[in-house]
């Protein structure tokens, strides 16, 4: 909806008058008990509680100091390389072995798996009449704001939204995880139609494909795919379902699970988390600034240029103009990120297939680069490499995925890692999360309308 001229004039008054009475000086957060985006002075972050789903690890903590180290990403204690290795020797599908274990905290067994495997299959399909009332009626551009809207909608179809016992919460989670596929895949169908004007193609999910394959077999209109690609969204859901309870969606899940409120608003939160550029929106920018990065360097094989050109994005003068290059460094990673290498080997397999091998090698030349021209610029010796979201992209782009699908997958992944997140914060956390926030301003006086 347009603005108005009187409302757009309001608005850019406001915008003037905003700094004057709202400005914070940045010196203000060198307070040593101010822990600014909860982290401590070091870059660790500020322990704010205890968990047994998950953890992401990439230093440790000798005499003091913060000491880098190849990274490590564990699922209930388990190294992500070893759920990987599992599955993928035994020439099968493993995303729903991870929800399992996320879920319930163990290794399904054969027997359990297989019944695991025919429940999330009949938890699949969406209420009748969903996609008519939830998605169609209200088509949206972006396929995360729908998917968060949905979540929602979701609530009135629960006979017991509002429950907190387990059995509730872990329906409530099964239910989310096998229905997110098909509300994401509805969605970009319905934005294809109503936004790029093409034609309107919805399947109906099929209970005899794994969660993969099915999610595939709905996203495109003619329902094709070939194993080898299947098997990859399948490591890719693996590798994106859990990072730990510290990361910025997964705690703001477990912020509003403090406060006992309805899984749905808990994981409907998440995902407005997840979508930002900071965060899982990150594997859109890193494409993005991939797009800048081809044009503007005329030889990809000339290191030289190719770091003038990461110069020239750090100093703004280059990509998006936010002195970013995504894709590099992490929170918690410092040495290296397990998910990166896992994807960055699958990459560089399927480049050539793709006719992608250009473009592999040159983002292996950001990858390489990048920490030297960041070094050099800002006279910082802080280990940084490549993060999932490097190479997630074109891994994405091979498979044929567009683009503003990239982070829904991962919000489709990490489903299951929030509910596991969310179920031990209501069940075992005890507390509501609140934080404090220094006030700047000293005490006025109420101005009365008329002396103003």
């Amino acid at each position: 909806m347009e603005m108005t001229p009187k409302v757009r004039t309001f608005i850019d008054n406001l915008c003037e008058e905003y700094p004057k009475y709202n400005h914070i000086d940045p010196a203000g957060y060198a307070n040593e008990n101010l822990k600014r985006g909860l982290r401590n002075a070091d870059g660790t972050g500020v322990l704010a509680g205890l968990t047994r789903v998950g953890s992401a690890q990439g230093y440790i903590v000798q005499d003091g100091a913060r000491m880098p180290m190849d990274g490590r990403l564990l699922y209930r204690g388990i190294d992500i390389r070893d759920l990987v290795a599992g599955v993928t020797e035994d020439g099968r599908f493993g995303f729903e072995e991870v929800v399992y274990l996320l879920l319930c905290g163990t290794l399904p067994d054969a027997g359990q798996l297989g019944v695991f495997h025919e429940v999330m299959s009949e938890l699949r399909p969406l209420p009748r009449g969903f996609t008519e009332d939830a998605i169609m009626k209200n088509p949206s551009p972006d396929i995360m704001n729908k998917l968060g809207s949905c979540i929602l909608s979701l609530y009135p179809y629960d006979p017991n939204p509002d429950s907190c016992k387990l059995e509730d919460m872990l329906r409530h989670s099964m239910e989310l995880t096998a229905r997110a596929p098909v509300i994401v895949a509805h969605a970009f169908a319905v934005k294809r139609h109503y936004y790029d004007h093409e034609s309107l193609v919805l399947h109906y999910p099929r209970d005899d494909l794994p969660l993969a394959e099915d999610f595939l077999h709905a996203l495109r209109s003619n329902k094709e795919y070939t194993p080898e690609e299947a098997r990859l969204l399948d490591l890719c859901l693996i590798l994106h379902a859990e990072h730990g309870g510290g990361n910025n969606s997964t705690f703001s899940c477990r912020t509003l699970s403090s406060s006992m409120t309805d899984t749905y608003s808990a994981i409907a939160a998440a995902v407005g988390s997840l979508k930002g550029p900071l965060h899982g929106g990150a594997n859109n920018q890193v494409m993005e600034m991939f797009a800048h990065i081809k044009t503007g360097v005329r030889d990809w094989d000339d290191d030289e240029e190719i770091s003038d050109y990461l110069t020239r994005i750090i100093r703004k003068e280059a990509g998006n103009g936010d002195g970013k290059i995504y894709g590099m460094g992490h929170a918690v990673y410092t040495l290296s990120d397990p998910r990166a290498i896992l994807l960055k080997k699958y990459a560089r397999e399927l480049a050539p297939k793709h006719g992608c091998l250009e473009e592999f090698k040159l983002l292996e030349a950001v990858e390489r680069l990048s920490p030297i021209v960041f070094a050099s610029i800002k006279g910082d010796s802080k280990q940084i490499s490549a993060n999932v979201d490097m190479y997630s992209g074109l891994v994405y782009q091979m498979l044929g995925i567009p683009a503003e699908m990239y982070t829904p997958i991962f919000a489709v992944a990490r489903i299951a890692g929030w509910c596991a997140h969310r179920i031990e914060e209501a069940i075992y956390g005890g507390r509501i999360v609140r934080p404090a926030y220094r006030f700047l301003d000293p005490p006025k006086a109420y101005t009365p309308l008329d002396e103003r």
